[in-house]
């Protein structure tokens, strides 16, 4: 759902991409495999729509305040739910296995996949799902890009199961930071003065969150900082394998969750999370497997909910509701677990949300000028 965030020169095509990774780290999930495939998605949207008035094509009808509204509830819904219930899994019921939870939550997406692609030909709002398909030709040119997935996904439960949900934002932040370095590094792209400026931002944000936690973790740090690597690698990559998939990201996100859970499995092995996690009482408990398949079902609908906001409102209004959002996931962190927020702990959280706001929406602004 990330997902599934984050995404940012020269042709047009590289600046759809790199949008993508500002959605992400706005938007933090999870897991968010599945939201960093939309976020493409809303690129090419965007490109499609302008190509559209450029040529007097008739728009379709704007969307009621009320539908708006709802979307852009049932995604604060849907995201802020994944978040919380991964940390109920591993804070609250003590379950510390996140290679298993990981590998769960894929196979609940997967099953949740597969469903929703065969009864898509018979609701019309649900059109754009492609069938099901796995094609072991297509499967070994998107192995790579899910390499890359995986591990954004893994380091982003580790980066969780370390941090308070308060410092989450904080923990995962460079996302922007690690885009423009691997632009320039692997597109040999560069970034604007104002858009680097936000980065410096989010990064000052960043030390002075992080010294300012109360319940500072290096290993949460440590992981937070790979998932934002892999994240902002996994929107650059994308664009090299998405053509395999005939342009379609939710075709891709059916290889990649398949994948997923092949990549996954051996690893729970080598971790050694199978000899122990049956010994956990809570592994038999109706809880804490209703926790695990409800966190899969948010994990597959966070890819809807975010195109379904793309799809009636615009850009512009995607990032300032992933902003919103986060700032609310933090206040509910406090309210809920009781997170202790310091005065410069609260000031860098504040710097990464606005950081990443602007970078958003000067990135928003040159794609609109293109």
């Amino acid at each position: 759902m990330s997902r599934n965030n984050s995404n940012n020169d020269n042709d047009e095509d590289n600046i759809q991409l790199l949008n993508r990774d500002q959605e992400i780290d706005t938007d933090s999930i999870m897991n968010e495999k599945n939201s960093n495939s939309i976020s493409s998605s809303s690129s090419n949207s965007n490109s499609n729509v302008n190509n559209n008035m450029s040529t007097s094509t008739p728009q379709p009808p704007a969307s009621s305040t009320s539908t708006i509204l709802m979307v852009i509830g049932f995604y604060f819904f849907i995201s802020i739910s994944l978040v919380f219930l991964n940390k109920i899994l591993m804070a609250d019921l003590n379950f510390r296995y996140p290679l298993f939870i990981t590998w769960y939550q894929q196979v609940v997406s997967f099953a949740s996949i597969y469903i929703m692609s065969t009864i898509s030909p018979t609701i019309p709002s649900l059109s754009f799902l492609p069938a099901f398909e796995f094609k072991p030709q297509i499967a070994k040119k998107v192995l790579p890009l899910t390499v890359v997935l995986t591990c954004m996904i893994i380091f982003n439960n580790l980066c969780l199961e370390y941090v308070e949900v308060s410092f989450y934002q904080v923990a995962r932040s460079l996302t922007i930071c690690f885009s423009i370095v691997l632009t320039y590094m692997i597109l040999q792209t560069k970034t604007s003065s104002r858009a680097t400026l936000a980065c410096v931002i989010v990064f000052i944000g960043f030390i002075l969150g992080s010294v300012g936690e109360v319940n500072f973790s290096w290993y949460g740090v440590f992981f937070g900082l790979l998932s934002s690597f892999f994240v902002a690698l996994y929107s650059i990559y994308v664009k090299k394998v998405l053509p395999v998939c005939e342009h379609n990201e939710w075709r891709l996100s059916i290889y990649n969750t398949a994948l997923s859970i092949g990549l996954i499995l051996p690893l729970i092995l080598i971790s050694g999370e199978a000899t122990t996690m049956f010994d956990e009482p809570i592994f038999y408990t109706g809880q804490f497997w209703v926790y695990m398949t409800l966190a899969g079902i948010m994990g597959y609908l966070i890819s809807i909910s975010i195109f379904m906001q793309i799809k009636h409102t615009s850009p512009l209004t995607n990032t300032i509701s992933g902003t919103v959002k986060a700032c609310v996931q933090t206040l509910l962190a406090i309210v809920f677990w009781g997170n202790e927020i310091t005065v410069q702990n609260g000031f860098g959280i504040l710097l990464v949300i606005l950081g990443s706001f602007w970078y958003s929406y000067v990135r928003y602004m040159e794609m609109q000028r293109k």
